[in-house]
């Protein structure tokens, strides 16, 4: 399926209709199946211990989806995650920024099922993974 939001309107769409993201996470690659999105670690995302908290990468997960559907059924703004499983696999690189690649398996014209897997820059083994479900409101 051909995407019908290129990084250029997905990045306006989120400063227009959810500034909340702030300037936190970048779209880095749209491909086919998915996006790969980028969390600029900062000391907010930091839990004690000095690593990438759980709440920050749950984050990273569930709007890397968002992004992914929304490039592939337009600004949807009411897309909303009805499920989010993730299993947090290893420790983050102290001070890297976290890399999410997402991958859609299934986007149907209600449901959209998708993984979310995230690595800390410079490491190739994946920190967390996540299965996830959107609700797609009817048009």
């Amino acid at each position: 399926m051909e995407p019908k939001m290129d990084i250029a309107a997905l990045q306006d769409f989120v400063a227009r209709e959810f500034p909340q993201l702030g300037d936190d996470f970048v779209i880095e690659r749209l491909r086919e199946d998915g996006v790969t999105v980028r969390l600029q670690v900062a000391e907010h995302h930091l839990r004690p211990g000095g690593t990438v908290s759980g709440p920050s990468m749950f984050a990273l997960a569930d709007v890397g989806m968002y992004l992914a559907i929304l490039a592939r059924i337009g600004p949807v703004a009411l897309a909303v995650t009805t499920n989010c499983s993730i299993d947090f696999m290893r420790k983050p690189a102290a001070g890297a920024d976290l890399i999410c690649e997402t991958r859609l398996h299934k986007l149907g014209r209600v449901l959209a099922v998708g993984d979310a897997m995230i690595y800390s820059e410079g490491q190739s083994a994946p920190v967390a993974r996540a299965s996830l479900t959107y609700s797609i409101p009817p048009s």
